[in-house]
C-alpha cells in the first residue's frame, strides 16, 4: 500500500509525492473544461463497470479542484456532486503509484474521523486509481467505495487502473472535440468576416465590372452605367454610348454593382442614382446617352415593391 501523509490541507501534496506544483496541476485540469459539466454516459458507464468489477456499491470519477472534489460520474452516491477537498480520499489516490487502497478506514487514524466515515455515506473501504494526464499531471481518481471493510484482488486492482486510463482517454477525446469545435467556430467567424469585408469592398468600393462580349472580356466602369434592363435570361447594360448584353440575372447584377451607387427600381430595371434627373408619377427619369451633342432622357417604370427603397436613397428636401 502506498505511503500516506497526515496532511489534508487543500492544495497540498502528500509528503512523499513526486508532484509538487499545484498551479500547473490546476492549469492542466482546467484545460479539459470538464468541471461542473453535465453527466456523460461514457463516464457513467466506466463508474458502473468499476463498481461491478470491484464488487462495491459506490464508484466515482472524482476530480480534485482547489478546495473541493467534484464528481464527473457518480454511481451509488445519489444526490451528491462534490465534497470538500479536505474530506477527500482521492487527493491521495491521484498521486499514488498504483491503486490506493484502505481496507478498513476505522483502523486508520488518518481517516477514521473523516466526516465521510463518521457520517454519510459511512465509508469503510476505499480504493482509488489515479487519473493522470499524458503529460503526467494528476487530476483525480476513479474510486470504488464500500460501507464494509474488504480488499481487492490483484485482478481487480489491475482492472481499476485500466478503467482509470480509459477515463483519461475519454477526457482527452472530449478535449480534442472541444478544440476542434472551437477551431471550427473561429474559422467560420474568420470566413464571415472575410466575406463581409469582401462584400463591402465589392459592393461599396468596386468601380468596374467585366462583361463577356463576343468571346472577349470588356472592362466597364460602373460610373458610366446609366441603367440595367432585364431581358428574359439576359440583361442589357447601358453604359456611355454602349449597350452590353450579358447572360445573367438581375439579382446577380444587384450583388455586383456598388450598393451606394445603384438602386433597383423595378423587377426589370436597376438605375444609377446620380443619373436620376426626375421622378414623374410612376417613373424615374434618367439622363440618356448623348447623340449629336444632345442627351435624350429615358423614363423607367417604378415597381410598387421598390418605391420605399428608391425613396430611402434620395436626398429629399
Amino acid at each position: 500500500m502506498p505511503a500516506r501523509t497526515t496532511s489534508t490541507t487543500p492544495g497540498a501534496f502528500p509528503v512523499n509525492s513526486r508532484f509538487s506544483n499545484e498551479e500547473e496541476r490546476m492549469e492542466a485540469l482546467r484545460a479539459y473544461q470538464i468541471l461542473d459539466t453535465s453527466p456523460d454516459e461514457d463516464f457513467d458507464a466506466l463508474t458502473r463497470l468499476a463498481a461491478y468489477i470491484c464488487g462495491t456499491p459506490i464508484s466515482l470519477v472524482s476530480l480534485i479542484d482547489v478546495s473541493r472534489q467534484w464528481f464527473k460520474a457518480n454511481f451509488g452516491l445519489e444526490g451528491v456532486s462534490e465534497t470538500p477537498r479536505s474530506y477527500s480520499f482521492c487527493q491521495y489516490a491521484m498521486v499514488s503509484d498504483g491503486v490506493y487502497e484502505v481496507e478498513d478506514v476505522m483502523t486508520d487514524p488518518m481517516f477514521n474521523t473523516n466526516p465521510l466515515v463518521t457520517g454519510s455515506p459511512n465509508i469503510r473501504f476505499y480504493a482509488g486509481a489515479p487519473l493522470v494526464t499524458p503529460s503526467g499531471q494528476p487530476l483525480g481518481a476513479l474510486c470504488a467505495i464500500d460501507t464494509r471493510p474488504r480488499h481487492l484482488s490483484d485482478a481487480q486492482r489491475d482492472a481499476l487502473q485500466t478503467l482509470a486510463r480509459e477515463v483519461v482517454s475519454h477526457l482527452e477525446l472530449r478535449r480534442a472535440r472541444l478544440q476542434l469545435e472551437q477551431e471550427q467556430q473561429k474559422l467560420e467567424g474568420l470566413l464571415r468576416m472575410a466575406n463581409d469585408a469582401a462584400q463591402t469592398l465589392y459592393s461599396g468600393g468596386r468601380s468596374e465590372i467585366f462583361v463577356k462580349q463576343e468571346h472577349k472580356l470588356v472592362r466597364v466602369n460602373t460610373a458610366d452605367i446609366r441603367y440595367v434592363e432585364a431581358l428574359g435570361d439576359y440583361v442589357n447594360i447601358y453604359a456611355a454610348q454602349e449597350r452590353f448584353t450579358v447572360y445573367t440575372t438581375m439579382k446577380d447584377m444587384v450583388a455586383r454593382l456598388p450598393a451606394r451607387d445603384f438602386v433597383r427600381v423595378h423587377r426589370k430595371y436597376i438605375v444609377r442614382l446620380d443619373r436620376i434627373v426626375a421622378i414623374e408619377g410612376e417613373s424615374v427619369v434618367i439622363d440618356g446617352a448623348k447623340q449629336n451633342s444632345e442627351s435624350r432622357p429615358i423614363a423607367v417604370p417604378i415597381g410598387n415593391s421598390y418605391k420605399a427603397e428608391l425613396m430611402s436613397h434620395l436626398n429629399l428636401v
